[in-house]
């Protein structure tokens, strides 16, 4: 048997990462096994289904990396599909005509509630005659058809999940409605519960992996396989993302979109990698993996029954792991655009030698993309800011001395490289007769305006290259002077 498995987010909002978490999943399973991943869209909320939210969830499954081989096939598009289905079930029997106003059924929900009865339907319009639906129609009533369900039936699966799965046909609810909108000559607007059962026979869809909140839908699901003459599909129902209190994940909780992940600085790697581990752990117990790697060993043996705890710190770890990993050139790649997006003036490939320089030196300390702009932040300008603590040191005995001779020297150090800088150093150190720890705060204090940041020496030849340098030596001589 060939592995078919397939993705079917709705176009309602953007890829929110409970879909993008069952993507993954679906895309292991898939790969594991050398077989097929196709994305579906289930756009039949007309109202709600926007083409913009259709590009983001695209555009963001291509980004994390999970190429699909089929699609993106429109359940929009594949109306007549479904509207044959159906006939074929009113033809058979298997469904029919209901004409209940939203009052009667109001009252029914209302009456069950009275007597401390699960709300349901109770399949008044089952057995209705030719005439009596004329009748309804002449009332200007407008049908649903509704697909027959034997409250005697026992439903059974074994999900490759949570194991063995019993549902009683008597808790489904009653006869469940498959299309709106309808009369006694046409089928109007299929829903979803029909449409995705239709669809996965029709694209051979072999097993169905999904987040447990589909349990209840599979059950009515199974009934609707079973009546269309096809081979119902294994199931796989995943563990729901949980927020820190323990509810399910929701724009509530803030960040939730792929798209809104993306603009924080994550890279497409690190946030599979940790989506990878929300309900799933590796055999060998490493946390920091490729998608292929994952895919090696990927089986639902490993995928936890419990809801998995969203944690920023162990995404930001990962995150940070990644970035520090990263080849220089392949990290500045990353970073030009959040750096253009601070409004940071440069040329991207006439300064690259420099910007290169740049990655490096704050790579290491970053943990996601976008706290480059703070760290890189004033090595794109002129001035600096003087903090107390700089301003203080600036002020001390000596300090003055320092910063004029290490100005008189600057032209012609000729700092193209850490020795060159390091030889100025010495050569102040021993000219002024100070020790070498007051020229570094001094300059520290002068070219960065605080005592605290990233390496000095590399710093220094950062900012000499742009310029820099000169200016801020200059303005913390006339504090030191002051």
């Amino acid at each position: 048997m060939t592995v078919r498995v397939r993705i079917a987010p709705s176009p309602t909002g953007n890829l929110h990462i409970g879909t993008a978490r069952t993507a993954v999943f679906n895309w292991l399973f898939a790969r594991h096994h050398g077989g097929t991943f196709i994305l579906r869209v289930e756009d039949t909320d007309t109202e709600r289904s926007r083409p913009e939210f259709t590009q983001n969830i695209t555009e963001g499954l291509t980004w994390l990396g999970l190429t699909w081989d089929e699609g993106p096939f429109f359940q929009s598009q594949r109306l007549d599909l479904y509207r044959q289905a159906i006939q074929t079930l009113l033809d058979q029997g298997l469904a029919y005509r209901a004409y209940d106003t939203s009052e009667e059924l109001e009252e029914m929900r209302s009456r069950q509630k009275a007597q401390n009865q699960a709300p349901r339907y109770d399949n008044r319009h089952r057995n209705l005659t030719e005439e009596q639906q004329r009748d309804f129609e002449a009332e200007g009533r407008q049908a649903v058809i509704r697909f027959k369900i034997d409250d005697g039936r026992t439903i059974q699966w074994t999900d490759m999940v949570r194991g063995p799965m019993t549902w009683r046909g008597s808790d489904l609810g009653g006869d469940m409605v498959i299309a709106r909108a309808s009369s006694v000559d046409t089928i109007g607007q299929p829903l979803y519960n029909l449409a995705v059962v239709v669809d996965d026979l029709d694209m051979a869809i072999t097993h169905v992996i999904r987040g447990e909140d589909h349990i209840a839908n599979t059950a009515k699901q199974i009934l609707l396989y079973e009546a269309l003459g096809g081979t119902v599909p294994e199931f796989a129902h995943t563990p729901l993302i949980l927020n820190t209190s323990g509810q399910k994940l929701s724009k509530r909780d803030g960040v939730t979109s792929i798209s809104d992940f993306q603009k924080m600085g994550f890279t497409a790697a690190a946030l599979a990698n940790y989506m990878t581990l929300l309900g799933w752990s590796s055999p060998d117990g490493e946390e920091l993996f490729t998608l292929e790697t994952a895919a090696a060993q990927f089986s639902f043996d490993r995928v936890n029954k419990a809801g998995a705890k969203f944690d920023w710190d162990k995404l930001d770890w990962i995150s940070s792991q990644y970035l520090h990993h990263l080849p220089t050139e392949a990290l500045l790649d990353q970073l030009v655009p959040y750096w253009q997006g601070a409004g940071y003036g440069f040329d991207p490939v006439g300064d690259r030698p420099w910007l290169t320089l740049l990655a490096t030196l704050v790579g290491p300390s970053l943990t996601r993309l976008g706290d480059a702009v703070d760290l890189s932040r004033f090595f794109f300008t002129a001035t600096v800011d003087y903090a107390e603590a700089a301003k203080a040191h600036l002020t001390q005995p000596g300090v003055a001395e320092v910063l004029k001779a290490t100005l008189e020297a600057l032209p012609e150090a000729n700092l193209d490289s850490l020795e060159a800088g390091k030889t100025l150093v010495n050569q102040v150190v021993k000219a002024q007769g100070i020790k070498k720890g007051l020229m570094m705060k001094s300059l520290r204090a002068a070219l960065m305006g605080d005592m605290q940041g990233p390496d000095l020496m590399e710093s220094w030849l950062i900012l000499h290259q742009r310029g820099f340098d000169q200016g801020r030596l200059e303005a913390a001589l006339a504090i030191a002077q002051s």
